[in-house]
Formats: C-alpha cells, structure tokens, sequence
C-alpha cells in the first residue's frame, strides 16, 4: 500500500537529491502524475527549488536531510536523554512555540522538544514573521517548567544563545551573539548577518511557578530568491559548513539546551555571562538604540549578571537596556 499524497511525504521521496519521474512518485503515493505535478509546484511556491530533468522527472536543487525523531535521540547522550520528556516531529506547524504553549495547557510540556520541518506563521522579536520553506532551517522549541518566579528567568534568551554559539563552535563555525536574541555569522559578503533567532515565552505567576517555550528559528539552507524576499542581509551554515548533518546539529543543540535549563534555575544567567560577553558582536562599537519612537547613539558595553545590557549614550550617560522593545543597530 503507498504512502498518502502530502507535501511532506514528496519531499521525502525527492531528499537523496536523486532524479524521480512523475510515474514513479505517483505510484509510491498511490495518486497520478498530474497529481503529483501539482504538489511540485506548491513545493515552488513554498521557496523549494525542484529540477525538471527533460525525459527523467524531478529532483530537488540542493538534497535535504529529513528530520529523523529515532536518529535525534540515537544521537543524545544518556543525561540529555533522561531530561527529555517526548520528542515531537511535525512535517508544518503554524509556529512550534505555539504548539508546545497548547502542551502545557494540557497539562504536558515539560521537557518536551518539538521540531518543525516547516512552519506558517512563526514569530520573531517584535512580532515579525518567521516564514521556513520545508526541510531548509532547524525550527525547535523546548518546553521547561520553572518553580520559580520570572525574576529568576533574567537572561535565559541570552543563555540560549550561549548554547547555540558554543555547539556551532564545535563544527569549526564562530558565530556571534547580538543582544538580545540573535545569533550573527558573517555573510557571503562578509557582513555580520542573522543567522538564527531565539524567542523565550513565559506565562504563570511572577512569583512563580511558570512555564516557558524557547523556540529557536536557524538558517541551514537559503536561496539567491529567499534572501532577496527577506530584504535584509541572512546568513546559512550551509553556506560555510555543506557537509553539516542536520539530525546530528538537531541532537547536538538539544543536549546543550536540556543541559543548561537543568541548572539555570539554580545559577542563574550569572554563569553564562561571561561566555556571551566574550562573544557580543558590538562590545565597544558604536550603536544606534531604538526603543519604542525614541533613538539615540550610544557605545555598547557588556552584559551584566541579569543580561541586561548597559550602553554608554554620546551625552556621557550609561543606562542599562533591559529587553522589551529595543533594538540594537551597528552604526555605520
């Protein structure tokens, strides 16, 4: 009996990067060729560039490596996995984060790890979209239940980032960290670029307990027309490490995390601080802050024990930036 015509499904047939002819997906998903030459196109419209081989069929530009929940957890080690509660792998999600905050409204989510091959209507900072094609970004989120209050949660976005720098630096890869939630590599132009974004949602009491979402949107693979719709300079770790398995980095980032929310509670951002600090991409550099309407030119300085950025203004004043609605800008 084939497989049932989804998007997800096609994609899979068409990973190894090898021809495939109309007939031949057809009948492994049981629909016509005309059937399947109308996902092929869907899959063009989502940003997934498939070749027609004239007289052959189809195959995918650039081969992808399916998410794998088996293999991810063949890959942790025994502490990660006892902290991991359930690994869920879904082919699209409106936005991974959200599917965890419905976990913990079911009375589930903790140490809960979701994984999307795609997702809708993923958010960055400041409500932006987060649009993935399928297959070509690591979208994660891991949920976490704290018995303390949110004032002990201060910096654990910035910790995240620690994480996420400190297993990239294993596979030869120095990215570095922009307060508070990015996580910049330099580009094919040599700019530092977005590479990945964290966004941390808390809800509970204040005083505690609360649950939080971490959800982590990271760029493996990104076309000439993906990154011309986005506008702004992006970065992919395709683009200097092609060799990179993405099951293995989806393991390799989930042993960091579950490790570091298993002793956040006790110690705190204070224990990350200095491994961001050395890391900060604008420690000494001239910025521009934007918070709410107002802006004003500043030098960065470093994060403190809270991950509260302190900046010194061009009037000689230091004041401390403590998240929210602000943005960070280099000055050029």
């Amino acid at each position: 009996m084939g497989m049932t015509m989804t998007i997800g499904n096609l994609m899979r047939l068409l990973s190894d990067g090898s021809v495939h002819s109309g007939e031949q997906l057809g009948n492994a998903m049981g629909v016509s060729r005309a059937a399947v030459w109308k996902q092929l196109k869907k899959l063009d419209a989502m940003g997934v560039a498939v070749e027609a081989v004239k007289g052959r069929g189809y195959r995918l530009a650039h081969p992808i490596e399916p998410l794998d929940g088996a293999a991810i957890v063949a890959h942790l080690p025994a502490d990660a996995r006892h902290l991991l509660t359930r690994l869920l792998v879904e082919d699209q999600l409106t936005s991974s984060n959200a599917y965890l905050r419905e976990r913990f409204q079911q009375g589930a989510g903790h140490g809960e790890v979701c994984l999307a091959e795609s997702q809708t209507a993923g958010r960055g900072r400041r409500g932006r979209s987060w649009v993935t094609p399928w297959g070509q970004s690591l979208i994660l989120s891991v949920g976490w239940r704290f018995e303390s209050g949110v004032t002990a949660l201060e910096g654990l976005s910035l910790a995240v980032g620690v994480v996420i720098a400190q297993v990239l630096e294993t596979y030869g890869i120095h990215p570095r960290l922009k307060w508070p939630n990015d996580i910049l590599l330099p580009d094919r132009d040599g700019e530092l670029a977005k590479l990945a974004g964290v966004l941390v949602e808390v809800t509970g009491d204040a005083a505690g307990p609360c649950e939080v979402v971490m959800g982590i949107g990271l760029n493996l693979f990104m076309n000439d027309a993906q990154r011309e719709v986005i506008g702004q300079p992006v970065a992919a770790l395709k683009d200097v490490c092609p060799s990179l398995r993405r099951n293995q980095l989806a393991a390799d980032l989930l042993a960091g995390l579950l490790a570091m929310l298993s002793t956040f509670e006790k110690c705190g951002f204070q224990a990350w601080q200095a491994e961001w600090n050395r890391r900060h991409a604008f420690a000494g550099q001239p910025v521009h802050v934007l918070q709410g309407q107002q802006g004003c030119e500043a030098t960065a300085g470093d994060v403190d024990a809270s991950g509260n950025l302190w900046v010194s203004e061009d009037n000689g004043q230091s004041r401390r930036l403590a998240g929210g609605e602000i943005s960070i800008r280099r000055r050029l």
